[in-house]
């Protein structure tokens, strides 16, 4: 997990979802994002905490510490079991939280038979509200982007009640992971399906 993703409603359905009475800073298209197989490296909404409200910003999906980048492809996905502890993803944690708003996520499984195919399961909520994927970001100033941004997303292992088909899923978020204060280990029990 999570290797695709989709985001096809407006950025207006996931912020109104979101924190409807919150003051988002930034402005953003109207018009549904359509993205129905996000890939990695793919530049991508993300909702931000900042002091003044809610900042979306389009980031690259991956993401490496300077002394890390050129060495092998950045990574997309941090575990939550060591995003707070790690060296790699330091210099984002705490103040670099974010969400990745979102439809539902891909899996893919090896058919039996043939092991060089494989089909593909979408996994969303039952409600099909969004949901909100915990993430870590990088997100400089400006309108141009910049080299050094991108995030990526916080997964946990597949237990507790979800979907069997991989060992990892995407920590399908809460509010409260908004407030950057919070320093506590992350809370990571599966979603209800």
């Amino acid at each position: 997990m999570c290797g695709r993703y989709s985001i096809y409603e407006s950025m207006d359905h996931y912020l109104k979802e979101l924190a409807p009475e919150q003051l988002v800073i930034n402005g953003y298209d109207l018009w549904p994002i359509e993205r129905y197989n996000v890939a990695p490296t793919t530049r991508v909404e993300i909702i931000r905490p900042t002091e003044t409200g809610l900042s979306v910003d389009k980031v690259r999906w991956g993401w490496a510490p300077f002394w890390a980048q050129g060495k092998r492809p950045a990574p997309i996905n941090a575990r939550v079991e060591t995003v707070m502890t790690g060296k790699f993803f330091k210099e984002l944690w705490p103040h670099g939280r974010a969400l990745a708003p979102a439809n539902g996520w891909f899996e893919w499984v090896k058919d039996p038979d043939d092991p060089k195919k494989k089909q593909p399961y979408f996994i969303r909520l039952k409600s099909q509200k969004p949901m909100f994927f915990a993430a870590l970001a990088q997100v400089h100033a400006g309108l141009q982007p910049h080299e050094g941004d991108g995030f990526v997303i916080i997964t946990a292992a597949s237990d507790q009640g979800m979907v069997d088909i991989h060992d990892r899923r995407p920590l399908v978020s809460a509010q409260n992971w908004r407030a950057s204060g919070q320093t506590r280990p992350l809370p990571h029990r599966a979603p209800q399906r």
